[in-house]
């Protein structure tokens, strides 16, 4: 693979056969040439886990300290008499039926994430197959299927991200940008690290993370020891 001048100046700040810490990694990622725009701070990783049993298929949720560094845009699903204390909350969109069906047949995917009360989801449901794939499917699990409205869009306004592992039990999640300060990065991808170990299912025996690597959107990754 053909890869960038400054591509392979950043790869020689690191060794490929070494385990940084995360407060080393992130320093390292600050030190490199980046292009012109704002790159996201991503983390990947393999667990030790089985997708194909139901009780070790990941998936939680997080409130980075510092947000993912862009506003994020939220659409509610909701019963009249919640659409006021949806919009005094921040949403950006109230969701109806017409909503729905622009979404299914324009692909209308104007937002970043997606909340609905209990009662709504017999019609929200019919964008599991759409949403779903896009990890902006509303769920009891991640809290964005509840009828405190004004709590899960305050949270979704505050940094909120959901995480969930592959069919091959691989995790990928963008964090923050470089252009955030070292420390606000290292707390969020503190925060992120500590949460993913927290939803390590009782059923996992051995090493829950196998690996883990920090990059930013065109860098070379580096290896986190865990």
């Amino acid at each position: 693979m053909k890869r960038s001048k400054r591509y392979k100046e950043s790869a020689k700040l690191t060794d490929q056969d070494k385990a940084y810490t995360l407060e080393e990694a992130v320093e390292i990622l600050k030190s490199m040439k980046h292009t012109k725009f704002d790159e996201t701070i991503e983390i990947s990783g393999k667990l030790g886990v089985d997708p194909k049993q139901s009780d070790q298929m990941i998936r939680g949720t997080v409130v980075l300290p510092h947000g993912i560094g862009k506003t994020v845009k939220v659409l509610v699903f909701c019963e009249s008499d919640k659409e006021k204390e949806a919009r005094d909350a921040g949403a950006d969109y109230i969701g109806s039926e017409e909503t729905i069906n622009k979404i299914l047949k324009d692909g209308w995917l104007d937002f970043d994430s997606c909340i609905s009360t209990p009662s709504m989801m017999k019609s929200v449901s019919k964008l599991g197959k759409f949403l779903g794939p896009r990890g902006l499917m509303p769920s009891p699990k991640t809290g964005t299927v509840t009828d405190n409205v004004s709590y899960a869009v305050g949270e979704a306004k505050r940094g909120k991200i959901d995480f969930r592992i592959d069919k091959f039990g691989c995790i990928h999640v963008g964090l923050g940008k470089i252009s955030f300060e070292k420390d606000k990065l290292l707390e969020n991808v503190t925060s992120f690290v500590e949460a993913l170990r927290s939803s390590r299912p009782q059923s996992v025996k051995g090493d829950f993370i196998t690996n883990l690597y920090l990059s930013t959107t065109m860098s070379p990754s580096i290896k986190v020891a865990v």
